[in-house]
């Protein structure tokens, strides 16, 4: 399934969840690997900013990569847009407020809201919680795309409203309105565990040897639909490193103590950078992979 680049073209380095932690961020950036080709390209699997100390500022480092950067939405991103919009209250546990006191708030989130929901490139699709089972990679992406159209329209404070309240559990090509638009953005967002036939848990306990009994990872859904392309993907730090040849789980946790974690596409090379914000040993990759 992993394509191999052309000779000459740029690396691809897949980022997991920075939560506002930019110090951690610039160490990884730092790292020869990376700074050495200043031509290659950073993939970010979203939640760029809350929990951590520095959302405003982890914003304007990824915006000044400028097109060397591709962002996909996470949830915590989304929570940001919500927060603005007055769809919900922001709780003890955010670190959004940099943002909403900053000169450049509105570019700020301008910006974010433009950014897209999933990224297929190089044979490897980018999103922030995966792919929902039942959808191949054509399907997932004009559903993207239709979400997409929604955040970024004039209205958008309307549509965050509208994400608040219930999902369906199921997919059907058939859902509309409101039910429609929270349904694929919770799949990208938010989605880890699934029941066997597709349908989210989205409430659920997702920590691994202690999710309820008939879910499992959307990942290993039988007949999961989007299964011929590597996906990368965050948002699940209790699962942790996970890289396998179908699915790379970059998610470890830097903002409760874990490291900040990339990978590059080509040759599956990883680094990471540890809580002192100094640069971790390279990890051969080889010795992480899982069998698909």
């Amino acid at each position: 399934m992993d394509q191999q680049p052309l000779p000459g073209t740029p690396s691809i380095w897949a980022i997991g969840d920075v939560h506002g932690c930019v110090d951690f961020l610039d160490a990884l950036l730092a790292r020869p690997e990376i700074a050495d080709e200043p031509e290659c390209r950073l993939w970010f699997v979203g939640d760029l900013i809350n929990r951590g100390p520095a959302s405003a500022a982890t914003l304007r480092r990824v915006m000044g990569l400028g097109e060397r950067a591709t962002v996909v939405l996470g949830n915590h991103d989304l929570r940001a847009l919500e927060i603005a919009a007055g769809s919900v209250r922001p709780g003890r546990r955010d670190t959004l407020n940099d943002i909403f006191t900053s000169p450049d708030v509105d570019e700020l989130l301008d910006w974010l809201r433009a950014r897209p929901l999933m990224h297929i490139e190089a044979g490897h699709v980018l999103t922030h919680a995966g792919i929902h089972p039942h959808w191949d990679a054509a399907t997932a992406m004009s559903l993207a795309e239709e979400a997409q159209h929604a955040l970024r329209g004039d209205d958008w404070r309307q549509t965050m409203h509208a994400l608040q309240g219930g999902s369906p559990r199921a997919w059907s090509p058939k859902l509309h309105g409101e039910q429609r638009l929270r349904f694929i953005v919770g799949a990208f967002t938010r989605m880890r565990l699934c029941t066997r036939d597709g349908a989210m848990a989205l409430g659920a306990r997702a920590t691994p040897g202690h999710w309820p009994q008939g879910t499992l990872p959307w990942f290993d859904v039988p007949e999961r639909r989007c299964a011929d392309m590597p996906i990368m993907f965050g948002h699940w730090a209790t699962l942790g490193l996970l890289v396998r040849r179908d699915v790379a789980c970059l998610d470890t946790g830097c903002v409760t103590g874990g490291v900040l974690t990339a990978f590059r596409l080509r040759d599956r090379k990883l680094l990471q950078v540890g809580p002192d914000a100094l640069p971790a040993q390279a990890t051969p990759i080889a010795s992480l992979v899982a069998n698909a």
